[in-house]
C-alpha cells in the first residue's frame, strides 16, 4: 500500500488541476461562480434557523449549524464518491495516471467548500451571540483541536469514497443504494438532535444501546465538531474513542481495497 502511494507527490499537478476542474464544474453557469461556498451555508442557516424556531426542535441553532455543516461535507464526498471513476472513462483507459487521485481530488474540493463554510460559521456565531443575549458561546481549549478532528473526518470520508467509488465500477446499482444509506445514516447521527437526548432516550434500556450509537463514527465527530466550536463536552467513554479510531482504520482498509481492484478498473469500464 504505502509502496503505491509513496509517490503521490509525483502527481501534485495532476491532483491540483482535478480539484480545480470540480470546483468549476460545481459552480460552472452561475452568475455569482464560486462566491455560492460562502453564500449558500449563510442562506442554509438562515433557513434553519427559521426551521427550528417555527418547530420547535429541541436542539439549539448553533449546534444544529455545525451539525449541518459537517454533515454536508459528508454526503457531498460521499455523493460524489460513486461517480469518482466511472465518471473518467477515457482518462481511466488511456493515460497511466494512479487512479486513487480521482476520489482524492474529489474529496479536497468539498474540502475546500467545507472549510470556507467553517469561516461563515465563526461569523455566524459571532453575531448570533450578539442579536441573542441569552445565548453565551464558549469558546474553549476544544477549538484547538479543530485541525485534528478535520483530518479526522477526511480520512473517514476518503476511506469510504476510495471504497465506494472502486465498488461502483463493478456493481453500477451503487449510486441509487447511496441516497438511501445516507438517510438511514443521517438519522443515525445526532445532526438534528443533540447527543443528550440519546443517552436519556436509551438510559431506561440500558448503556449498552448508547455506547452501541456511539460507535458510529460520525456521531463522535459531530459531538467533537460541537466541542470545538461551542465547548459542549464529549461523552468519557472508551466506545467514544474507539469510534474515533475508526477513521484512520476506515481509511486504511478502504484505500487498501481500492488499489487491490485498482489494476482492473479500465476493464470494466
Amino acid at each position: 500500500m504505502f509502496s503505491q502511494l509513496r509517490n503521490i507527490s509525483d502527481w501534485k499537478d495532476l491532483i491540483r488541476n482535478l480539484v480545480l476542474r470540480n470546483l468549476r464544474i460545481r459552480y460552472k453557469g452561475s452568475t455569482l461562480g464560486f462566491f455560492w461556498t460562502m453564500i449558500s451555508p449563510l442562506f442554509m442557516m438562515v433557513i434553519y434557523f427559521v426551521f427550528i424556531t417555527l418547530l420547535k426542535i429541541p436542539i439549539d441553532l448553533p449546534q444544529l449549524l455545525v451539525g449541518i455543516l459537517v454533515w454536508q461535507f459528508f454526503v457531498m464526498c460521499l455523493s460524489d464518491s460513486v461517480n469518482a471513476i466511472t465518471g473518467y472513462p477515457s482518462l481511466i483507459k488511456r493515460t497511466y495516471s494512479p487512479k486513487y487521485v480521482f476520489p482524492l481530488s474529489m474529496v479536497l474540493a468539498n474540502l475546500v467548500n467545507f472549510l470556507l463554510s467553517l469561516v461563515v460559521l465563526v461569523v455566524f456565531l459571532f453575531i448570533y451571540t450578539i442579536v441573542t443575549p441569552s445565548y453565551h458561546l464558549v469558546i474553549g481549549p476544544g477549538l484547538l483541536l479543530l485541525p485534528l478532528i478535520v483530518l479526522l473526518q477526511t480520512a473517514l470520508i476518503l476511506g469510504l469514497s476510495n471504497f465506494f467509488s472502486c465498488l461502483n465500477v463493478y456493481f453500477k446499482d451503487i449510486e441509487h443504494i447511496m441516497s438511501i444509506i445516507l438517510l438511514a445514516w443521517f438519522f443515525l447521527s445526532p445532526i438534528m438532535y443533540p447527543l443528550n437526548l440519546v443517552r436519556e432516550k436509551t438510559g431506561a434500556i440500558g448503556p449498552w444501546v448508547f455506547n452501541l450509537y456511539i460507535i458510529n463514527p460520525m456521531a463522535s465527530i459531530v459531538t467533537c465538531y460541537r466541542y470545538a466550536f461551542l465547548g459542549i463536552p464529549v461523552p468519557f467513554s472508551p466506545f467514544f474513542f474507539l469510534s474515533l479510531l475508526l477513521s484512520p482504520v476506515i481509511l486504511i482498509a478502504g484505500t487498501l481495497i481500492f488499489l487491490k481492484k485498482e489494476p482492473y478498473f479500465a476493464d470494466e469500464l
